[in-house]
């Protein structure tokens, strides 16, 4: 669905914040990020959708190539929703007028200036409906609690209709029930839709429960590539012990995958 061919990201000052990654993407799959704080995860997972861009490599999407102009980029980008971890909603206007903006990308900015359709409307509604927020639609988002405006900002990103769902620490500021909430809606509507997610977590218990597949990070490098079971507590150790020598070690003993795109 989408690959990372060969993906490394360099920052100014010769940081590396991903070393040469190549992953492959399945459709509707739930994927978790895990690593310490600066592992790279971030990285990985704005490289999707080359809000980083990368420094060697490319990023491929099924039924557009390599995205290497301005215009697969935008397509690729309209089929992409964004969750963030603080949110990003504008906080004096409504939970709907919050999710319609998941729907610009399909208008041009002239026509954005003026008050979309009802037919966008609908869209954003059942999108605040799927996500039981409907008795929140005309609600300013600065009244609600910090699990609803996580919930809001999946509807804003589901009314993109999107094949990519992207998810940067989207429950990090939450408490464990509110973000086991969170998380099992995210991964119910995306599998009902089959929408590939890309997730990074902090939480290994949260991880282990909800994700179909685990990429685990340290230092720029994947070091753990599997189902949640195969993640045992040895590795845990490992990648979160940031000593280089422990990290090559383990990058070292990762098999050599080359995924096919489909």
């Amino acid at each position: 669905m989408i690959e990372l061919a060969n993906v490394s990201v360099r920052y100014p000052k010769e940081v590396v914040a991903l070393h040469p990654t190549t992953l492959h993407f399945r459709r509707g799959e739930f994927n978790v990020l895990l690593g310490a704080s600066g592992a790279g995860k971030s990285s990985l997972l704005r490289s999707l959708n080359l809000l980083n861009t990368p420094t060697t490599g490319c990023v491929r999407a099924a039924d557009i190539g390599v995205i290497d102009t301005p215009a697969k980029l935008r397509l690729h980008r309209s089929r992409t929703g964004m969750i963030f971890q603080q949110h990003q909603l504008i906080s004096r206007q409504t939970a709907l007028s919050n999710v319609l903006l998941g729907r610009i990308g399909y208008h041009s900015t002239w026509r954005t200036l003026f008050p979309l359709a009802r037919a966008e409307q609908r869209i954003a509604l059942e999108c605040l409906d799927r996500v039981g927020l409907l008795h929140k639609a005309t609600e300013r988002v600065d009244r609600l609690s910090g699990g609803q405006l996580q919930r809001v900002g999946i509807a804003r990103a589901l009314a993109q209709k999107p094949r990519l769902m992207l998810a940067d620490e989207p429950v990090a500021s939450l408490d464990p029930a509110t973000s086991r909430r969170v998380l099992s809606q995210l991964k119910s509507i995306c599998r009902e839709d089959g929408i590939t997610s890309v997730v990074s977590l902090h939480q290994v218990d949260l991880a282990r429960e909800y994700a179909d597949r685990i990429i685990a990070l340290a230092h720029g490098h994947v070091v753990f590539d599997g189902a949640p079971d195969e993640l045992t507590d040895v590795l845990l150790q490992t990648i979160y012990d940031q000593t280089p020598g422990n990290i090559r070690d383990v990058v070292a003993s990762q098999p050599v995958m080359f995924p096919v795109l489909t």
